[in-house]
């Protein structure tokens, strides 16, 4: 196992510097070097967990919606009541309207159509002796989700196809970059451009008032149109790149730690899996806070207007290696889905695509064996991920 282990190990790394070659090493270099650095030209970094977790859950002092911080980079995109850029009690009034539409049951309703065709096309490759694309079948799952949340049917007339759903929601997301304080007027003109094609079905879902559609269900909760698609769009921004990334890098950490045949004949250490993938593929590796009350962050003094760049990835990585069967410290628990008042309301939504993907990947595994060939990790992106990794029937 413990070859097996550190191919691992050596796979997650070359995702990370593919995505971030130079700011990867630095940033886990600079965490190394203490939990909060003051980096002249961008902010303040915190690299330790519980610290992380400290500002997350202190909304007075450490907001979102900031100029520089994560939320307000969105506002010029998808307007002011997006949830993801608010802050304070009307954020907290909004969380509360909109926790019922990420029931269980209703999750499960606009997953389990994107899954179907997920199934088809994992089978209908691997039956037929082809390779598979998981990275591509992934982008296509997230794309049949988004198709959900737009209110968009399968059968209507000029729906677009899921992959081409989700190179829209990946072209808003990619606009975020570390070094990026905020957008230009040409990158949020972008930004708007693809989030007007998003919002055409979706409007035309939320004036059909119909209960059963997400836009319908939130016209119902009393939204305005504009907020109920700048609500849409921001869980299309937040969850498309991530789940992508995350997917792929998970079956392959189960496959390259030999834990693939085990897990497809008892699902009862599913859970831990998942959780300890999360914690060491850290898929949001980085979050914006900016401060508004003068104050310290451990021992370090912050001042007003600061940008708080919160490593989660290095919070998280420097816990240890991937094993399933340690629980996750405390400080650490859930980090990557963020803490406090922004704790990812769609955590249940993306939860339930993750368990969907590999529920159909075990399902077939177990029924006939399947290996990975060959792999690539994508370069120059934001969410470090694969490019491509293959799915064969094995030998």
């Amino acid at each position: 196992m413990t070859g097996s282990v550190t191919a691992a190990e050596r796979w997650e790394r070359r995702v990370q510097l593919g995505a971030h070659p130079v700011l990867y090493p630095l940033v886990r270099s600079l965490g190394a070097l203490g939990p909060v650095l003051r980096l002249p030209g961008l902010g303040v970094l915190v690299s330790e967990a519980s610290l992380v977790r400290c500002v997350l859950m202190d909304g007075e002092r450490f907001v979102k919606n900031g100029a520089s911080a994560s939320g307000g980079l969105w506002t010029p995109v998808v307007g002011p009541r997006a949830l993801v850029n608010m802050d304070g009690k009307d954020h907290r009034e909004l969380r509360r309207k909109l926790a019922d539409l990420f029931t269980p049951g209703s999750v499960a309703a606009m997953v389990e159509p994107a899954r179907e065709r997920f199934l088809s096309r994992v089978e209908h490759g691997l039956d037929n002796g082809a390779r598979v694309d998981l990275v591509d079948c992934v982008k296509e799952l997230a794309g049949g989700v988004i198709s959900r949340l737009l209110g968009v049917l399968d059968d209507a007339p000029g729906r677009l196809p899921d992959r081409d759903l989700f190179n829209l929601g990946s072209s808003i997301s990619s606009l975020v970059r570390l070094g990026r304080p905020s957008l230009t007027p040409r990158q949020a003109a972008k930004g708007r451009a693809a989030v007007e094609l998003l919002a055409g079905p979706a409007r035309a879902a939320f004036h059909g008032n119909d209960p059963a559609t997400f836009p319908g269900r939130l016209r119902s909760l009393g939204m305005t149109e504009e907020e109920a698609l700048g609500i849409i769009s921001a869980f299309v921004m937040v969850g498309t790149e991530t789940l992508v990334s995350f997917v792929p890098r998970l079956v392959a950490l189960l496959s390259d730690t030999g834990r693939i045949s085990a897990l497809a004949a008892d699902r009862s250490g599913l859970p831990a899996a998942v959780n300890e993938a999360l914690r060491y593929t850290v898929p949001s590796p980085m979050m914006l806070r900016n401060v508004v009350v003068d104050g310290a962050i451990g021992a370090k003094a912050v001042r007003t207007g600061d940008r708080i760049l919160l490593s989660t990835v290095h919070a998280a990585k420097s816990l240890g290696g991937f094993d399933p069967d340690q629980p996750t410290p405390p400080q650490a628990r859930q980090l990557w889905f963020g803490a406090g008042p922004h704790f990812c309301i769609g955590m249940p939504l993306a939860m339930a695509e993750i368990n969907a993907a590999l529920d159909v990947l075990l399902d077939r595994y177990l029924k006939k064996p399947w290996t990975i060939p060959s792999r690539k990790v994508s370069t120059g992106v934001l969410i470090p991920g694969y490019q491509k990794l293959e799915l064969a029937n094995g030998s």
